[in-house]
């Protein structure tokens, strides 16, 4: 009878200081443990056999590998939201051949790597990003209303694309590169937002 009273109380114990807990974290009070500080010492502890300067440049490309990747993914519902509202729910269908074709052949290919789990549903994530501005200009009637010029469409997807391609292959860019990229994509959100 006892063990029943026991695991009861024990039971509310939990209850009550959950309760208490989440007032504090609804606060602004930090309860447990700091998973951006956890985070932190994962981090440099993955990073601990490598020199300090390699270091340093695996940070700074994954600052901006993270924004690209924001911004490639942006750009891809992007896309999809528009065709949606305007070819309907058929959109995939009514791609370019190419580009539609070009992008099954690649899910086909991650499905048959079975082995390698991940987002393989979406066709539209398998399209390479230099197609992203060619779906775009072949539907030009959609997006001209909010794309200033076909011109001004590939002049930054284009240079995006050179310089994504380098960071997609683990090589450093120069800061002024970086400072390129912030721009196009700073550019982008004026004009078009995200």
């Amino acid at each position: 009878m006892s063990n029943k009273k026991d695991i009861r109380d024990f039971l509310f114990r939990g209850l009550m200081l959950e309760s208490e807990a989440d007032k504090f974290r609804r606060a602004g009070i930090q309860i447990g443990a700091d998973s951006a500080e956890a985070e932190e010492s994962l981090l440099k502890e993955a990073l601990a056999p490598f020199g300090i300067s390699r270091r340093n440049q695996a940070l700074e490309m994954a600052r901006l590998y993270s924004v690209l990747f924001c911004f490639e993914n942006e750009i891809r519902e992007f896309i999809r939201d528009v065709l949606i509202e305007n070819d309907g729910s058929d959109w995939l269908d009514k791609l370019p051949p190419k580009i539609k074709s070009h992008a099954e052949s690649r899910r086909e290919t991650a499905m048959k790597d079975s082995w390698l789990e991940g987002e393989k549903s979406d066709l539209l994530g398998f399209v390479d990003f230099g197609h992203l501005a060619q779906i775009i200009v072949a539907k030009w009637d959609f997006f001209k209303d909010i794309v200033p010029t076909q011109h001004w469409l590939k002049q930054r997807m284009d240079e995006l694309e050179k310089s994504r391609n380098f960071i997609a292959h683990n090589r450093m860019l120069l800061p002024s590169e970086f400072q390129r990229i912030y721009m196009y994509i700073s550019d982008w959100n004026r004009v078009i937002g995200l």
